[in-house]
């Protein structure tokens, strides 16, 4: 029986809430977004036709308190309310509870989700139903022991999994038995921590594998589709990075074969809405079942762009009643598409998130762009930290990537850390360019190491900064013609700037020419062009378009190559910080675990504390040798990036 959507509440944040509001907006439905505190003047409150506040900054006393998002439905008056991803897009419990108070749940049934959302749960019904699964472990001892023995059954290596989740989060990958029980020690505390449940599953890991999923939907008739795959190989951590459709490493008669392995996983639970089957594809084209997740998928843009479809249309149809609008014969793979998601991390730190201010966010509008942040917003430290989808379509593969590289090149995100060089790397290496790709291929790369310092970084900063100081000076300045600008009655004057550039420190001397443009060690630099926060450089006759922003202390610079801070004053406290034993906290975040107490004596890189942020935990390890002398951080604080943990004495002092 067909229910109408006429008003929709999304029961999430940021750039998947205005993706479905959009989809929303065009069909004529009236949108309601729900805010944390931090939200109130985020972008997608600000897209939707009505706002409502449902508590505080941690999404567990807002985005995951269902009793208050089916309140705000109610009080708004909204006919039906679409999860989204992440935060309680996969509760059985809140679909369930959704649909009990009359209100329609764009996604699947709560048994759906139960038995899918349940990874040791899922591996059976699969096994019963047919579909190929990975040799492992998945029953209900889970004692030491019996995960212990399982393993050894089973062989090394092996990943250890946490049955609830996904993402990544409460998984490790175990080379051999003696890491294994620390291995379940820390799977168990991130799963409980990350979702409530601290149950595990083993599964013996597949060497050379690709990540390839199948996006399937169902309908309440019993209908079912798949609209190909997505390669997702590219990941750290087992988080995707780089997602991709179709995938090279998949032909005809395989995506045939998968795509029919996933259909009969949907069968097997009845499944109605958008699902992704997710499977391990090995080097002789044997598949094996992952997981199923039970709701739209944070790479679901290249599959729109292959097929054609809008996917959040198709779910609101669905969730309406009405059959899926296109059978098996009419989807057709009419393009390639290839997805980079943009984070806010410092990948030189060890991709640790950052949070902060987005001074200055620019994207190339030749490509689709989905974001959920604007110039001015914050990166906040209580959610995930990706800032932007980007993905590129074209007529093959080589055409889809050549015009990602070239969209990432032209995407500015100024003020905090980003892993934009990290996916230009990644997206241009050999491996990917010839699709290659594995799941192994990132971690087996090794520490990442942002290419060096060149030495234009100093042009183009020390060019910046005159340009700006002068053209201020002369603003404040009365009676002057724009053509004395750089004029001297004799020899032109030197101007000094000092900046730390990537812990690299210089003095550059820069004399200004009577054209406008500026000298600097025997380079001749032309400012083609300069506003607030763009220029048009020429340095020796080659151009270089390069977008800026600019606080008290530092500019910071994004070039097509790579996007630096200039720190215009030199007094960092890093170095100072780790001789004196002071550790401060590299991240907002929540201080999870105190792990050594006042007067211990601790060994240089034993582990201090963990601080979780960004749904992740992080161990703080000790910058040197010495005793606890005093701890001014407790369990379960929130802390700011730079905040004193604690401190270490000096091992002569306490001896």
């Amino acid at each position: 029986m067909a229910k109408k959507i006429n008003s929709l509440l999304v029961a999430n944040r940021g750039e998947i809430a205005v993706r479905i509001f959009e989809t929303a907006k065009r069909l004529g439905i009236k949108t309601i977004a729900v805010y944390s505190d931090i939200d109130a003047g985020a972008m997608h409150v600000e897209m939707a036709d009505r706002a409502v506040a449902i508590g505080g900054a941690a999404a567990s006393e807002s985005y995951l308190v269902a009793e208050r998002i089916i309140e705000a439905a109610k009080s708004a008056g909204a006919d039906a309310i679409h999860p989204g991803y992440g935060f309680l897009s996969e509760n059985a419990s809140f679909a369930r509870a959704v649909r009990d108070a009359g209100l329609i749940f764009v996604g699947p049934s709560a048994e759906a989700i139960e038995i899918m959302g349940d990874k040791a749960r899922a591996k059976r019904a699969m096994i019963a139903a047919g579909v190929p699964v990975i040799p492992g472990y998945q029953d209900d001892d889970q004692t030491d022991e019996a995960l212990c023995r399982e393993a050894g059954k089973i062989g090394f290596p092996l990943i250890v999994k946490a049955a609830a989740g996904g993402g990544g989060k409460g998984m490790r990958l175990v080379d051999d038995a003696v890491k294994l029980n620390d291995a379940l020690a820390a799977a168990r505390a991130e799963a409980q921590a990350a979702f409530g449940s601290s149950v595990l599953l083993l599964e013996k890991a597949i060497s050379d594998a690709r990540h390839v999923e199948i996006q399937i939907f169902g309908d309440e008739a019993g209908n079912y589709v798949h609209l190909g795959e997505r390669d997702c190989s590219a990941q750290r951590r087992s988080q995707k990075i780089i997602e991709e459709a179709p995938s090279p490493g998949v032909n005809e008669k395989l995506r045939s074969a998968m795509g029919a392995a996933a259909i009969n996983a949907a069968r097997a639970v009845d499944y109605a809405g958008a699902g992704t089957v997710e499977f391990l594809l090995g080097p002789e084209d044997e598949f094996y079942f992952l997981e199923m997740n039970t709701r739209i998928q944070v790479e679901h843009p290249v599959t729109e762009c292959v097929t054609g479809f809008d996917l959040v249309e198709w779910q609101l149809r669905v969730a309406e009643g009405v059959n899926l609008p296109a059978a098996q014969s009419d989807i057709e793979l009419n393009c390639h598409a290839i997805e980079a998601r943009l984070y806010a991390e410092d990948p030189a730190a060890g991709f640790l998130p950052a949070s902060g201010d987005i001074l200055l966010f620019e994207t190339d509008e030749s490509v689709r762009v989905d974001s959920g942040v604007r110039t001015g917003d914050a990166v906040s430290p209580y959610y995930d930290p990706m800032i932007a989808k980007i993905t590129a379509y074209g007529a093959d593969r080589e055409d889809a990537r050549n015009k990602l590289v070239s969209a990432l090149r032209k995407t500015v995100v100024l003020g905090l850390a980003t892993n934009r060089d990290f996916l230009l790397e990644l997206l241009t290496s050999d491996a990917f360019a010839a699709g290659r790709m594995t799941t192994r291929y990132v971690e087996a790369r090794g520490v990442y190491e942002p290419s060096s310092i060149s030495g234009d970084e100093f042009l183009l900063a020390s060019t910046i900064l005159f340009v700006l100081e002068r053209d201020d000076a002369f603003q404040r300045s009365t009676g002057i013609a724009v053509d004395l600008l750089n004029w001297s009655s004799g020899a032109p004057l030197a101007s000094a700037f000092d900046f730390e550039i990537e812990n690299e420190r210089r003095t550059v001397s820069l004399t200004p020419l009577h054209d406008g443009g500026v000298m600097i060690d025997g380079h001749e630099i032309e400012v083609a062009f300069c506003s607030d926060e763009e220029a048009l450089l020429v340095i020796d006759g080659e151009a270089q378009s390069v977008f800026f922003t600019r606080t008290e202390s530092a500019l910071y610079i994004a070039s097509e190559t790579r996007i630096f801070t200039a720190m215009t004053s030199l007094a960092k406290a890093s170095a100072a910080e780790a001789a004196s034993g002071l550790v401060t906290a590299p991240m907002h975040g929540v201080v999870s675990e105190i792990c050594v107490a006042e007067g211990d004596k601790v060994a240089e890189g034993d582990r201090l504390c963990i601080l979780e942020a960004m749904k992740m935990r992080h161990e703080i390890a000790a910058p040197k040798a010495g005793p606890v002398a005093s701890i001014h951080a407790e369990t379960g604080a929130q802390i700011a990036s730079g905040d004193i943990i604690l401190e270490i004495g000096d091992l002569e002092k306490s001896a």
